[in-house]
């Protein structure tokens, strides 16, 4: 059990340090090779920050454990908002000033509308993940086209100077090549420590793989999310706090659910559909209300924020008296 508890801990660790190092080098490549900066924070940003969630998702399916892969993903959407988006708002209160992430917020529910559709049947299947995998590429494709149209309107959105200030300059193109190739071999490594100590303890303490991933994993995670946008409020840059976590839950939805469907095709765990994807949508609506701000600015406040958080605990709480 210590040995397990140590490996989560350790995979955890390098896990995050990985990631921070694969958008670092990914980030410092592209914009060496000339790509506008909001292209770069809405696509390889948004991707490194879920980095952690694709790789541990795809390795769990590869090794046997599916719904471990499941519940980090729709874990790791409930921790996104609740907590991490929680928590940066009591931080500091965060504004919505980006049309682009006004955009963002009625794909992020069309997707999640389409992944619970595919899921209803109660399976999740070689196909199911191959849709889930094409929407990442066409999701991909219209951010980036977003991206571009919003750079040339006549008024900046103030998105593209927060990327501009955050992506690394003056990264020699050898050196972002290293830090990529390094962060990817280590986000493997520490998946694959991190999974076999999460199953170890789920299994000695009689707990289900399925909450593993929902609670432990998930946080676990979402950990460079909640850096990010931590780090990202307290610079005044509130779009790019947001941006994270919205670019993230697409992410999780696309990639990460995709992955055990297209790996280990099978059974979708019925708490799943009848207990966490609910709450997800919550959630999300939740998110949608407070960051469209519809007659007026968005906002999230601190009181919000607190809310987002009491929510979280309040879910982790059920889920360990349910036991399930």
């Amino acid at each position: 059990m210590l040995l397990s508890m140590l490996a989560i801990l350790v995979g955890f660790a390098l896990l995050v340090w990985a990631a921070d190092r694969f958008v670092f080098g990914a980030s410092a490549l592209a914009r060496n090779l000339g790509i506008a900066p909001i292209i770069i924070g809405l696509t390889i940003v948004g991707m490194g920050t879920s980095a952690p969630e694709m790789v541990v998702s795809a390795v769990a399916a590869w090794q046997g454990s599916p719904a471990l892969g499941i519940g980090n993903a729709i874990g790791s959407n409930i921790t996104n908002v609740a907590l991490v988006l929680g928590a940066t708002a009591v931080v500091a209160p965060l504004a919505v000033r980006s049309e682009t992430l006004r955009r963002e917020f009625p794909v992020l529910f069309a997707i999640m509308l389409a992944s619970l559709l595919l899921l209803l049947d109660g399976e999740l299947g070689f196909w199911d993940g191959a849709l889930l995998l094409a929407g990442l590429v066409l999701m991909i494709y219209w951010v980036t086209s977003l991206g571009l149209s919003e750079r040339c309107a006549a008024e900046a959105d103030p998105l593209e100077g927060e990327f501009e200030e955050e992506i690394p300059t003056g990264v020699a193109t050898g050196r972002a090549l290293l830090w990529v190739a390094a962060g990817l071999v280590l986000l493997l490594l520490s998946s694959r420590l991190l999974v076999w100590g999460a199953v170890n303890v789920a299994l000695a303490l009689g707990i289900s793989e399925l909450v593993v991933g929902l609670t432990v994993v998930a946080v676990g995670t979402s950990l460079p999310e909640l850096a990010a946008s931590v780090t990202s409020a307290l610079r005044n840059e509130h779009d790019i706090a947001i941006g994270n976590v919205l670019g993230s839950n697409m992410f999780n939805l696309l990639a990460v659910l995709g992955f055990p469907g297209l790996l280990a095709p099978g059974a979708v765990p019925e708490a799943i559909l009848e207990r966490d994807y609910p709450v997800m949508v919550v959630l999300t609506l939740a998110l949608f209300a407070m960051g469209y701000g519809f007659r007026r600015p968005g906002h999230i406040s601190r009181l919000n924020g607190l809310l987002l958080v009491a929510v979280f605990v309040g879910y982790v709480t059920v889920l360990y008296v349910a036991g399930a």
